[in-house]
């Protein structure tokens, strides 16, 4: 007698399909990035659970503020005061030195760099998984977010875009084991490569001999070279120099000027557009008549 249900494929090959099909996909993804569209319409379709899931945050924080008392709000009130006067007098000197900056590029027949656009986005998630340093955003594609735009915040840089949703984006920050960033020297303009280790505290800079001059306490700045990240914005400080004898370069270490774990307002960056190079008109010279004398090629002594 023929039984009612037959028997299927065995435990073992189902798993061997399993594992056929995901490296299969996993190939197709990453060599030629089929599936980009998929995850675009995917990250929209789960960004209402990211709202619905931070909601409760934004509340609390709304509700606690609102239950500040009067003599906390004077408190903050006169030192925000102080703060702005205080930023108001740095930025007489900076209108200074803008103009005079402005005046040697002309003069060096240099373009006179603009600023670039920003946008405000705030924290929504962080990656639970320990290898991964990744935060989700409040922006997205519809306030034309891109993938591999530079985010910074009042302190420096914090990382780049990873992916991007409708609504929402994530952000891959500068310590993660996968990402690089070239940086410069702010003492003297030594270029390098920092890399993160998967530590929030740390940065290794690999590459560098022991002759190099760098000393503990050197800000590392981006470099501007590979076009993503804009040039000057500070990443770290040199916290550790060492050599080990018979070893071909030296062991640097930096830590990030912006305290990753406790982040929650980003500016995201837009390339400004290059403006045309300044040119230095020659003088002019007026057209000699027809009848003047010829110009002797010699000089008598």
């Amino acid at each position: 007698m023929k039984p009612m249900f037959g028997r299927g494929p065995s435990l073992q090959l189902r798993l061997l399909l399993a594992v056929v099909a995901s490296v299969s996909l996993i190939f197709l993804d990453s060599k030629l990035d089929l599936f980009s569209p998929y995850r675009v319409f995917l990250n929209s379709l789960v960004s209402p659970l990211q709202y619905m899931a931070n909601a409760p945050s934004q509340l609390f924080d709304t509700v606690a503020g609102k239950v500040i008392s009067r003599e906390q709000l004077q408190a903050k009130n006169q030192e925000l005061e102080q703060q702005v006067f205080l930023i108001r007098s740095d930025l007489l000197q900076m209108e200074n030195l803008k103009e005079e900056n402005n005046r040697l590029r002309q003069l060096l027949g240099s373009p006179v760099r603009q600023d670039a656009r920003k946008m405000v986005a705030e924290i929504m998630e962080v990656d639970s998984d320990p290898f991964t340093h990744q935060v989700v955003i409040d922006k997205g594609s519809l306030n034309g977010v891109f993938e591999g735009q530079p985010v910074v915040n009042d302190q420096g840089v914090v990382g780049q875009v990873l992916r991007v949703g409708s609504t929402t984006s994530r952000v891959l920050l500068i310590t993660d084991n996968s990402h690089g960033i070239p940086v410069r020297f702010q003492r003297n303009d030594i270029r390098a490569l920092a890399n993160g280790t998967g530590d929030l505290e740390r940065l290794d800079i690999p590459f560098i001999p022991h002759s190099t001059d760098i000393k503990e306490g050197d800000m590392l700045v981006t470099s501007g070279l590979g076009g993503r990240f804009p040039e000057g914005y500070p990443i770290a400080v040199i916290d550790r120099f060492e050599y080990d004898e018979g070893m071909p370069y030296a062991r640097v270490d930096a830590k990030p000027v912006v305290s990753l774990d406790r982040i929650r307002y980003l500016l995201l960056l837009w390339p400004s557009e290059s403006p045309d190079p300044v040119v230095t008109p020659e003088p002019a010279v007026s057209p000699e008549p027809d009848n003047a004398p010829a110009k002797s090629e010699a000089t008598n002594g």
